[in-house]
């Protein structure tokens, strides 16, 4: 079996979805159903159960895919041995705690001659690759508590309303009332505790001229000057340092702390920022 279909097949398995594993491949959706068809075959079993709506693993798949995954990492683990150097770390982040934080580690890493291998995602996803073996660490605003395992705070963040600095209608601060008037993006966190948060600021219902799971997407909104957003500090702070925007002050409320985390095997935790 070709190590390049198992590959595919547990991306497959990962996003539940043929057109996604493709994307991530950079391969038309053709070429893995193609990869999926030929490891079937070679196995002489049905891998998934698939029609238009869902994807499952069959009791055979769930079976081999415990295999696939212990294949590739001895493939990458042996790579790295032949290549005479120390192993990646296989980290794991959500995009506004590498933005905001885990960048700058890693590049510094990186210069002091470290081998890194990033997966940027949902927290939750991040977490399940952790368990499977899949990742090394995961740094994300989750605090879990999982025997074997070790949780530690890697920075406090927090979010703050932003404006380009020529569009700040309120340098001295801006009130719940006033804030619902204004044209703000909102970016989809999977945070539960942040969506909490920007209900009580915004009433039921509201609908925003702009709505979108990317952070990166939502300063461009910012730097447009098309209206306000919630964003953690730490992900502007290019921006803020070169005036570009404008924190607004909270008037009778309070900005949210944001806690991430490092999670990873109990007894590893040296080997990581």
């Amino acid at each position: 079996m070709e190590t390049e279909n198992l590959r595919t097949f547990l991306l497959v398995v990962r996003y539940h979805n043929f057109t996604r594993a493709a994307e991530q491949l950079f391969v038309a959706q053709s070429t893995v159903t193609n990869r999926i068809l030929e490891l079937e075959r070679a196995a002489g079993v049905k891998l998934l159960h698939r029609d238009t709506r869902n994807l499952s693993l069959t009791e055979e798949g769930k079976l081999f895919a415990e295999y696939a995954q212990r294949i590739v990492e001895l493939e990458d683990a042996l790579q790295s041995t032949v290549r005479g150097g120390e192993r990646q770390q296989r980290l794991g982040a959500t995009n506004a705690v590498y933005e905001g934080m885990l960048k700058e580690h890693i590049f510094g890493g990186i210069a002091a001659g470290g081998r890194f291998r990033v997966t940027l995602g949902h927290s939750a996803e991040l977490l399940e690759q952790l368990w499977s073996g899949s990742l090394d660490a995961v740094y994300g605003y989750q605090a879990v508590r999982r025997a074997g395992y070790s949780c530690t705070p890697f920075f406090e963040d927090e979010l703050v309303l932003l404006v380009r600095r020529d569009k700040n209608a309120f340098p001295r601060g801006v009130t719940k009332a006033e804030l619902r008037k204004l044209p703000c993006a909102m970016c989809n966190f999977s945070l539960e505790e942040i969506g909490s948060y920007l209900r009580e600021l915004f009433p039921a219902g509201q609908v925003f001229p702009f709505e979108v799971d990317n952070f990166n997407k939502v300063k461009d909104f910012l730097a447009a000057g098309l209206g306000y957003a919630f964003l953690p500090r730490g992900i502007v702070k290019k921006e803020l340092e070169e005036g570009l925007l404008e924190e607004v002050a909270p008037v009778g409320f309070s900005r949210m702390k944001l806690k991430s985390y490092r999670v990873c095997r109990a007894g590893e935790e040296e080997r990581f920022f």
